[in-house]
């Protein structure tokens, strides 16, 4: 198989409007923001509590889909890597992953703290963390 059908099932609300703006990994990131989850998904919130830590998968639709090698943070002086080796945005396929501790839970809406996703992104999947 070589290609796959997938479902947004939500879309990203924050401040962060460009990638210079974007904390470099989401654990370097106190950001707040939303995740609006539409509403054919918002059983699927069933669970989902205040303080939890979750697991969100994110369409980094703005990204470069071209490339497989890059500098690691930008940082020529590490020359080059493939994308694999790194959480670059730039990647075949531009799924980044994201561990947000849940604020507040309002209907279909999740307030979460840890951004570092830029606003009006896809949400492909939300998954509990592992351990919690």
């Amino acid at each position: 198989m070589k290609q796959a059908t997938v479902h947004f099932i939500g879309v990203l609300h924050g401040d962060i409007a460009d990638r210079e703006d974007a904390p470099k990994n989401y654990s370097e990131s106190n950001r707040v923001g939303t995740l609006e989850i539409y509403p054919e998904y918002q059983e699927g919130l069933d669970g989902i509590v205040p303080g939890q830590t979750i697991v969100a998968l994110f369409w980094l639709h703005k990204s470069d889909r071209d490339r497989l090698r890059i500098y690691p943070r930008g940082d020529k002086s590490r020359g080059l890597w493939g994308v694999f080796a790194t959480r670059s945005p730039v990647r075949p396929n531009p799924i980044a992953i994201s561990e947000l501790k849940v604020l507040s839970v309002r209907d279909n809406m999740l307030e979460v703290s840890g951004l570092d996703i830029l606003d009006g992104t896809p949400i492909l999947d939300l998954k509990k963390k592992i351990g919690h």
